[in-house]
């Protein structure tokens, strides 16, 4: 099966089943600017279903057709080239996690952001703990995807007992980022630790309010105990 073949059709199919209208309404969610085929995500999954049966049978393919997609600039193409790796995802290793690491460095939104680090690195940091170690050097990069990736890769484990050291490292590396994007990963993560342990949330979270910003906070605090938000966000 040829990789090209494969992307080429792909594309065309996105293309030919889009809305138009769809797709001009979604830049609405975004700051950048986006480019859009207008699909559903529900419809997207579903094919993105039917591609992988196609595919799985040749895990070298599968991955060439994926790493393709993403390094497009359209919405759809990138969601897709995560999606289908998704029933794989057990299968890979060492090599596929630096792969997927490279896609950062092919990021232009949230959207294909959260898809990578949500659905490809943070549960294989979750399968091998060793990697969340890679978010130290993510936290120190200039570029904003990066350091919001080494917040939002974590959030898997975090939900599993996980990665106590490295989020506090990096939510003390992070709490004076300017960047907004980067703000509402970090914030992300403290509120999904929030969640399961708010026994260690809740004294990081007073300790850091006066040295981060309220996004940040606000978006730390939206499910614990209305007693807890109220004296998080309090003004000191």
């Amino acid at each position: 099966m040829n990789t090209s073949t494969t992307v080429n059709r792909v594309v065309t199919h996105l293309k030919a089943h889009g809305s138009p209208e769809r797709a001009a309404g979604i830049q609405w969610f975004f700051k950048e600017e986006v480019r859009s085929h207008g699909w559903k995500t529900a419809d997207l999954r579903r094919y993105a279903r039917t591609l992988d049966g196609e595919l799985r049978a040749d895990p070298a393919v599968l991955l060439d057709v994926a790493d393709t997609l993403f390094q497009s600039v359209v919405l759809e193409e990138k969601a897709l080239g995560v999606l289908i790796l998704q029933r794989s995802l057990r299968t890979f290793g060492r090599a596929e996690f630096r792969r997927f690491e490279r896609w950062l460095g092919h990021v232009s939104s949230w959207a294909d952001h959260d898809a990578v680090t949500m659905f490809l690195l943070g549960p294989m940091m979750t399968a091998e703990p060793s990697r969340a170690a890679r978010t130290s050097r993510w936290m120190r990069s200039a570029d904003r995807w990066h350091r919001r990736a080494a917040a939002v890769s974590l959030i898997d484990g975090v939900r599993h007992g996980l990665f106590t050291a490295e989020a506090t490292t990096v939510t003390n590396h992070l709490l004076a980022d300017r960047d907004d994007m980067v703000q509402k990963g970090l914030g992300w993560l403290l509120r999904e630790w929030g969640k399961v342990r708010p026994a260690e949330t809740v004294p990081l979270l007073m300790s850091i309010r006066e040295r981060t910003s309220r996004l940040v906070l606000r978006t730390a605090c939206e499910r614990l105990s209305p007693a807890a938000r109220a004296r998080i966000l309090a003004r000191p």
